[in-house]
């Protein structure tokens, strides 16, 4: 009688899991299925009619150079950079492999702010040249940094590591035994290079490639600040400028639909093709380089370092220290509100997108197709920008915040005002959209060095989901959902298009303030800032650098 009596309530268990991810996950994807909704709403006609007169054809054609300039960029800097370190040796190549991650502790709109600062006509570069050679204006011609090229230069220097890291790990476990093939051949390593391991890498080229052009388009802060008109800033200027926001979500939701042709135009290039290494997990024997070669490889290393992470520090520094007037100082007063802003908007999106990882991580190893179609759902967020999320967002929410106002009016007398958008709820839930994906990608790599025979043994023991979960997978999974919170947090403590759109009144974070105050043309004030958010990007750059030199230990143990 007692197992009539249990078996119903294990199944309900054993359903209501499943159900509630996937739940989660539609809630999580909300926001792009309301963008997606307002594509063939009838919005105004006469913003369209000055959209499309104006500034539309504009936005198509510096996103689709943006894209072409920074996909050329990451790919040569990225490659490049991977082929040196994975498969050459060479003096300084160990430090070389973590220095080259330092430029994503750098956003890029901190990037531009500095180098504009550096390189304009009134810049120490500049006037450094004009004293040193005696020149006047127009007596020479110097690059403009707020420009199109500029932009793409900039993103390309910050961006190339999702290239780095996927085709250095390419080259390190696919290309050994075809590399040495092709050594033995006769292929010199630069044919080899080419033949061989280029075509093996290329998935890992193309993913890295898509990863940045995403964060291209998501970027508003540099394309801002320079000037380029694209779809981001035509999403916010027809948000506030025009106050469509109908308008907003139709652009918003172009911007998503260039985003996937981006994805699919890989996918067809690649056809059928296959690359697969059927030499084996065979590591290559490093070629080693002394001479000119090696200092070759010390420069190309050192060159995308300096100018996307140690110039710009140095540069940040410099501002910060001659920043020691009145204003610094009002401004060093206020920077622990703004501090605190930014913490707290981080800690509760990082735990939050930590437990909704882990339950969905959890329940995808379930049988239930649900489960693994919610964690493809959720996967959606981090392939659209900030600015998409943001009015995706604030459409269904706005809505339910007047419902709310409504029926607590009839219920009290009162009038609430906006409960949600009216605080921090929205923008957080806004953070979840975007970034529960990283949190997913971290926690299921964890989940996946868990045997299912730890979880049979557990629930053969009479343990249910949820004890198993709190007494098996929790002490297995803290480092990775530590990792995972850690992501998370560094990304929205960087994150401003959505943050720009969505914060509550006078509630400013670091990166606002950077952007606010670079926009005004004060870079001394904003570089206090933008070096906490530096400061705080480094930590999943210590992290993943403790990975490759544990990978470096292993490899030399085998």
């Amino acid at each position: 009688m007692s197992l009539n009596y249990n078996l119903p309530v294990v199944s309900r268990s054993s359903l209501s899991l499943p159900i509630f991810s996937f739940a989660l996950a539609v809630l999580v994807a909300l926001p792009v299925l309301a963008v997606g909704a307002n594509l063939f709403a009838g919005g105004t006609g006469e913003t369209w009619g000055h959209l499309m007169a104006t500034v539309l054809p504009e936005y198509v054609a510096n996103s689709v150079w943006l894209c072409l300039g920074v996909g050329i960029g990451v790919a040569a800097m990225g490659t490049g950079a991977a082929w040196l370190v994975a498969l050459n040796d060479f003096p300084g190549r160990r430090i070389a492999e973590w220095a080259l991650l330092l430029p994503m502790a750098m956003p890029a709109y901190v990037l531009a702010y500095t180098y504009t600062d550096f390189l304009q006509f009134v810049g120490p570069l500049q006037t450094g040249l004009r004293e040193s050679f005696g020149w006047q204006k127009g007596d020479y011609w110097f690059p403009e940094v707020r420009s199109l090229g500029g932009a793409i230069v900039l993103f390309s220097c910050v961006l190339y590591p999702y290239v780095y890291l996927l085709v250095r790990t390419a080259f390190l476990e696919r290309a050994g035994g075809m590399i040495e093939a092709a050594r033995a051949l006769g292929l010199n390593p630069w044919q080899g290079f080419w033949r061989v391991s280029i075509p093996l890498a290329r998935p890992a080229i193309a993913a890295g490639m898509a990863l940045a052009l995403m964060e291209t388009l998501a970027d508003y802060g540099t394309v801002a600040y320079f000037a380029v008109q694209t779809f981001t800033t035509g999403i916010y200027r027809a948000w506030f400028s025009l106050g469509d926001r109908i308008a907003a979500a139709q652009l918003a939701a172009a911007l998503l639909g260039f985003v996937a042709l981006l994805i699919l135009l890989e996918r067809v290039s690649r056809g059928h093709a296959r690359y697969h290494d059927s030499s084996g997990r065979r590591r290559a024997t490093r070629q080693v380089l002394v001479g000119r070669y090696a200092l070759l490889a010390q420069i190309g290393c050192a060159i995308p370092v300096v100018i996307g992470f140690v110039l710009p520090a140095l540069l940040l520094l410099r501002l910060a220290m001659g920043d020691a007037g009145e204003e610094g100082a009002g401004f060093a007063g206020r920077f622990l509100v703004l501090a605190r802003n930014s913490l707290t908007l981080a800690a509760l999106a990082a735990g939050l997108a930590a437990l909704a990882a882990l339950l969905l991580g959890f329940a995808a190893r379930d049988a239930h197709k649900l489960p693994k179609l919610a964690s493809r759902i959720v996967g959606l967020g981090y392939a659209v920008p900030g600015s998409v999320i943001a009015v995706g967002v604030l459409i269904p929410v706005t809505r339910l915040d007047h419902w709310l106002a409504g029926l607590w009016q009839q219920m009290t007398g009162a009038n609430p005002g906006l409960i949600l958008t009216g605080g921090i709820a929205a923008l957080v839930y806004a953070y979840l959209a975007r970034f529960l994906a990283i949190a997913l990608q971290a926690v299921e790599a964890g989940l996946a060095r868990i045997t299912p025979s730890m979880e049979a043994a557990a629930r053969s023991l009479g343990s249910s989901q949820s004890e198993t979960l709190r007494r098996v997978h929790l002490p297995l999974l803290r480092g990775s959902l530590l990792t995972a919170a850690l992501l998370v947090f560094v990304d929205v403590m960087k994150e401003l298009p959505a943050t720009l759109v969505m914060r509550p009144f006078n509630f400013d974070t670091l990166a606002t303030q950077t952007y606010t105050l670079a926009a005004d043309e004060r870079l001394a004030e904003a570089s206090t800032a933008a070096l906490a958010i530096v400061a705080v990007g480094l930590l999943p750059i210590i992290l993943l650098a403790r990975q490759i030199a544990a990978g470096r230990s292993e490899i030399s143990s085998c």
